[in-house]
């Protein structure tokens, strides 16, 4: 498959989020150009642990911008123009005239990626990683609620902001290279996190009709990461049953009949109880075999790897998941196979400057049908979508946002689990309540199909034959038990692309365990390096389940646009592991490249001192305060009135005193009202903001002036503020033209408009519980 090859991106960006969007655009193929600054990129001498070697170029970089071209931005304004004459994509980072740039080239798709958004009132504020993430509400939503927040590690903010930003951009280059529209998609960082590290508990708190927010918003699970006999291993239990199923893991089969103890509320209320009944079993098993035992008894769980000891995971070896960098170190494999192949083996990262009068004299080829230029990028396409709980439906989101035909399947005996993330205050209609299938399934029509029945079955199948994508994430063992393999589902429709999203891939000896975005940051890494400084490890919530949904969403655009062109479908297996891996690769480069393991540091960072959360005035009321430059921290002793201190004057000298300068700003932060605190250091220039509530994101100013939140009318759950997608979309105005489908809301609509079937039918459908609209037993 050729891919993507006949596209062209100009990278203007300096940060890990533009240049990891790239990548993944580079790794589908595109023709990616840096543009560096004429000294090259501060990405060339960046390691998160010092290592680069003076006059060398850095390990993270030759990830990064593997098989990309380099030009400098100081070459002749003749050569640059005409770069951006042939370009298909832009991206920057607020540094253009977007305007300027769209004006005279309508067929160029402009992609901004930045901290806060190009608009609203924080556009030009100062930041870093760690001040979005405590604007975003990710922050606030970690931890035990008498401990201190904290961030998730590994500076997940620009990865998982790089995820979202290429699987908006390359939609919008493939419709412009059809209809010569362009667009400018406008991507920000807060509005990232705002989606994919809260977990939605601002809809969750609006759907609970705001009660007051009188507890803390953070809390964590268990069992979830836990200490065995010689290491840390994660668990997750998303159901009850799953909990139970974790009792007889742990040899506690005479708690199967307490019902106390399945309920998180209660274990968490009596943690130290329950710690000493689950620590009993655990401290004298090995890894290993805990999670040997957790296999036998379908328990999603995994080993919390670090960059060390994930490359020496059974599973990840078998499926040759790590490659190596021609730099000299090992690095993970793009995170899909289409056809069975993997993507091709990085290229060398380039030298600063090298294709300097090499790139000039392309156009742009003549749009195919200018006609559409007025529709969304996939009016037309119509989509089987079999995907549960938040991975697989945020990628085929995406699509339904930009235009899809969206068709869910789920079926009354087994609802999408999203479904169940509600609080049951509304005991005959709790499945409508699930606040995070509220979400992030709007704009699709819903199908409640039973598929373990020869009907449902053949109905399915009837449905394939009409439709471009189909799209699943079960354990194989699940699709391949109702024959929906790709040879059926290629013989049912030749032309049609079929995704596979399962946890652990469709080979090696994992590919039929259970598994949930929580095992996936355990698995990882990302849980390795998120937690309190000098704690044990802990989840993220959140981020891993939209990366792998991104990260699929790429793939399946690139498979669709092969398949339009050539007109033979595709298999495209989009691993959710790999993806997490993928956005945790600096923990496997730093060990690989320069012997380095990374570790948590708590609200800390190797980029700035101090950094940290600040406990202030009032109740849960926390400044996020982050100094990253010299100039930043002499600003910072002007606001709190603090002498100038020779011995601090370096960041060195001042990561080497974080501890005695966060004992000062706490004394300092414990008298203020944050808000004013915050004014006063930002008008100074230092990055700070409020660390703000999760259940209240969508009242915060900025995401209110760039319109993330969308009030949207529920016929069950009411009106409620529903998030879009992270970005602004030129000439899209929003995002959730529908809301989220009632079970079997569109069983009929469906059925009669796609197959054709007539009311008796669906009457008879009905009557034998093939369709339905609640769920067995409700």
């Amino acid at each position: 498959m050729e891919g993507l090859a006949d596209i062209r991106v100009l990278d203007l960006t300096t940060t890990i989020a533009g240049a990891y969007a790239t990548k993944l655009l580079a790794d589908a193929g595109a023709e990616v150009v840096s543009v560096e600054p004429a000294d090259g990129s501060p990405l060339r001498q960046w390691s998160v642990t010092g290592s680069v070697p003076e006059g060398e170029t850095g390990a993270l970089f030759h990830y990064l911008q593997a098989g990309k071209r380099s030009v400098r931005s100081s070459v002749a304004d003749d050569e640059l123009a005409d770069l951006i004459a042939g370009a298909d994509l832009l991206v920057e980072e607020g540094t253009v005239d977007v305007e300027g740039l769209r004006a005279a080239h309508p067929q160029l798709v402009v992609l901004s990626v930045t901290p806060w958004g190009r608009t609203g009132p924080w556009a030009d504020r100062p930041w870093t990683h760690f001040t979005v993430e405590a604007a975003s509400g990710a922050v606030l939503s970690r931890g035990l609620p008498h401990e201190e927040p904290y961030q998730g590690g590994g500076r997940v903010v620009e990865w998982t902001t790089g995820s979202y930003a290429a699987a908006a951009a390359l939609p919008a280059v493939l419709h412009a290279r059809r209809t010569g529209a362009g667009a400018h998609i406008d991507s920000s960082m807060i509005e990232t996190m705002a989606v994919a590290g809260s977990t939605f508990g601002d809809l969750m708190n609006a759907m609970l009709d705001r009660p007051p927010l009188a507890t803390p918003a953070r809390s964590l699970e268990s069992p979830s990461v836990e200490r065995a006999k010689d290491g840390w291993v994660g668990f997750n239990t998303n159901s009850g049953q799953m909990f139970l199923n974790y009792l007889m893991v742990i040899d506690r089969f005479d708690l199967l009949d307490d019902p106390r103890w399945v309920s998180l509320q209660y274990r968490m209320a009596n943690l130290e109880e329950w710690n000493e009944i689950q620590n009993a079993w655990l401290r004298e098993h090995t890894v290993e075999e805990v999670l040997e035992r957790a296999a036998e008894f379908r328990v999603a769980a995994a080993q919390v790897n670090d960059g060390e000891t994930i490359l020496s995971n059974d599973h990840l070896v078998a499926r040759e998941v790590f490659v190596e960098n021609p730099a000299g170190f090992l690095q993970p494999r793009p995170p899909y196979l289409i056809d069975g192949e993997r993507r091709p083996l990085p290229k060398p990262a380039p030298e600063l400057g090298e294709a300097e009068g090499q790139l000039t004299g392309r156009t742009r080829p003549e749009p195919q049908t200018p006609a559409d230029a007025g529709r969304l990028p996939f009016e037309g396409l119509r989509v089987l979508d079999l995907t549960s709980w938040w991975a697989g439906p945020s990628g085929t989101g995406v699509l339904a946002a930009l235009g899809a035909e969206v068709i869910h399947v789920e079926s009354t005996s087994h609802p999408d689990g999203m479904r169940a993330t509600g609080f049951y205050v509304h005991p005959d209609t709790w499945w409508e309540y699930g606040h995070m299938f509220v979400a992030v399934n709007v704009n699709k029509e819903d199908l409640a199909l039973d598929l373990t029945t020869e009907r449902g079955l053949e109905l399915a199948k009837e449905l394939v034959k009409s439709c471009d994508l189909i799209v699943e994430n079960f354990a194989p063992r699940v699709t391949e038990r109702w024959g929906l393999t790709w040879d059926v589902v290629h013989e049912l429709n030749p032309k049609a692309v079929f995704v596979r999203m399962p946890a652990f891939g469709l080979s090696g000896p994992w590919r039929d365990r259970v598994g949930f975005a929580q095992t996936m940051e355990m698995m990882a890494g990302m849980s390795w390096v998120t937690g309190p400084l000098g704690g044990p490890p802990r989840i993220m919530r959140g981020p891993c389940d939209p990366i792998a949904g991104m990260h699929g969403a790429v793939a399946m655009v690139t498979a669709l646009e092969d398949a339009r062109r050539t007109g033979q479908g595709h298999l495209v297996e989009a691993v959710m592991v790999e993806a997490g891996i993928s956005c945790a690769a600096e923990q496997i480069i730093e060990f690989t490249a320069y012997g380095q393991h990374l570790t948590r540091t708590g609200n800390r960072s190797p980029e700035a001192a101090p950094q940290g959360l600040y406990r202030c005035a009032g109740t849960e009321r926390w400044l996020a305060l982050s100094v990253a430059t010299d100039d930043q921290w002499q600003a910072l002793c002007k606001v709190l009135d603090w002498a100038p201190d020779p011995a601090l004057a370096t960041a060195d000298a001042r990561h080497a005193a974080h501890d005695a300068i966060d004992e000062r700003l706490s004394a300092w932060a414990t008298g203020q009202v944050v808000e004013s605190a915050v004014d006063r250091l930002v008008e100074a220039g230092v990055p700070a903001v409020v660390a703000w509530d999760p259940r209240r994101e969508s009242e915060h100013p900025q995401l209110v002036a760039r319109q993330l939140y969308e009030d949207v009318p529920h016929s069950v759950v009411g009106t409620q503020p529903v998030p879009g997608l992270p970005y602004r979309w030129s000439g899209i105005d929003t995002w959730c033209r529908t809301p989220a489908p009632l079970l079997g809301e569109h069983n009929r609509v469906v059925l009669r408009r796609v197959l054709g079937l007539t009311d008796g039918e669906l009457d008879e459908l009905e009557a034998s519980g093939v369709i339905g609209d609640r769920p067995t037993g409700a």
